[in-house]
């Protein structure tokens, strides 16, 4: 019985008693199947497909892209990996409303940023990782320029986390008083669709460099 009990513990210790393990990818690595320009348009012609990676170029239409789907409560992984000086974003909670111009009016970003080239890396709250603009990373996590960064976000019961190449580096709550405080006391605070809600698309930012996702997958709860 003793036995029986300890395998039933070990069991729900696992991803399985977590959510399950129902990951399912967001990108086929070949096509844009499930994902959009911001707001309905078709997809930028400065995103491509590059060995098996959403790609963004230096020519072509511009914007972010977002999928199209919604997501609540959400278990993201990832890789990116930048040009030198590079800066972009990875976007969840991403709403549409007819004020929003750009994915970052409504939605959280979780940096992507060359640290220690790009202007933004002198700020705690803005470094690769950061919940941008309101949690500086614990510490720097991010790889050398050119190589592939490892990302998992998780978004459950209220909870962010943001995990950089298998550090914690982001752990908040959302929502509360002490999160009102934080967008208060951020640039998102007179912005009134500013993460309203814990619900809707992932988004990849096109910020104008050169930038690599691949391997991009997710699961709910």
């Amino acid at each position: 019985m003793r036995i029986l009990i300890l395998a039933a513990m070990l069991a729900c210790a696992s991803a399985a008693c977590a959510g399950g393990s129902n990951w399912r990818p967001l990108f086929n690595g070949s096509d844009f199947t499930g994902w959009r320009g911001f707001k309905g348009a078709r997809v930028p012609t400065r995103w491509h497909v590059e060995n098996g990676a959403i790609a963004l170029g230096t020519s072509g239409s511009g914007g972010d892209l977002v999928t199209t789907e919604e997501f609540g409560d959400f278990e993201l992984k990832l890789e990116w990996k930048l040009s030198e000086g590079g800066n972009s974003g990875i976007f969840y909670f991403v709403q549409e409303p007819d004020a929003a111009r750009n994915t970052w009016s409504t939605g959280l970003e979780m940096q992507v940023l060359d640290d220690a080239r790009h202007a933004d890396g002198k700020l705690p709250s803005h470094r690769a990782g950061a919940l941008y603009d309101l949690v500086a990373p614990t510490k720097a996590a991010a790889k050398p320029v050119g190589e592939w960064n490892s990302v998992r976000i998780v978004a459950r019961n209220g909870r962010i986390e943001h995990w950089l190449n298998g550090v914690r580096v982001v752990s908040t709550r959302f929502g509360d008083e002490h999160w009102r405080a934080r967008v208060a006391g951020s640039k998102f605070k007179a912005m009134a669709n500013f993460a309203k809600t814990p619900r809707g698309h992932i988004a990849l930012q096109d910020h104008g460099d050169r930038v690599w996702y691949r391997n991009i997958r997710i699961r709910t709860f």
